[in-house]
């Protein structure tokens, strides 16, 4: 009985000679066939700081909304956060109201803010702290309790009302 195992996103610069031999040193794969191995694959995403608005609304047109990989926002929950935007500003849209811009504090506001902020050279991004906009601190704090503090901010800035409408 044979069996076909698949190594997802094992994406690498190796050759695949190379990837055979550092494979091979695992216990267990020193016989193993390889049918298919890993390699670099590229995104395709619009210049979004150009094209977007927070609301992830094309610029020209309003109508039409970005989000995910193609929004220039990197990874499963990044992704699934601007189509929430997207979705919801486009159901806002549909009921004759104003576009929503979340607060540049919170995680999903800071990610639309970075998508449509005009920049030299624009990449894909995760979501990090550092996308956050500063907040007065002690001096020394560790970054444990700086992040707490981000945190904790985000979340009182969690509330409808603090929601701006476009």
């Amino acid at each position: 009985m044979q069996s076909s195992y698949n190594l997802v996103g094992f994406q690498n610069h190796l050759k695949f000679d190379e990837q055979k031999r550092i494979f091979r040193m695992i216990p267990g794969l020193e016989r193993a066939e390889f049918l298919r191995l890993g390699q670099i694959h590229r995104n395709t995403y619009i210049n979004a700081p150009q094209t977007l608005s927070a609301t992830m609304a094309a610029r020209k047109d309003e109508r039409v909304f970005f989000a995910g990989q193609l929004a220039g926002t990197e990874g499963y929950i990044e992704n699934v956060a601007s189509g929430l935007v997207a979705g919801f500003n486009a159901g806002r849209m549909r009921r004759g109201h104003s576009l929503a811009v979340f607060p540049p504090e919170t995680a999903i506001g800071a990610l639309c803010r970075y998508v449509s902020t005009p920049q030299k050279q624009f990449a894909p991004m995760n979501i990090n702290f550092g996308l956050l906009p500063p907040m007065d601190m002690p001096r020394r704090i560790g970054k444990e309790d700086k992040h707490r503090l981000l945190c904790e901010r985000a979340l009182e800035l969690c509330r409808p009302a603090s929601i701006s409408m476009a």
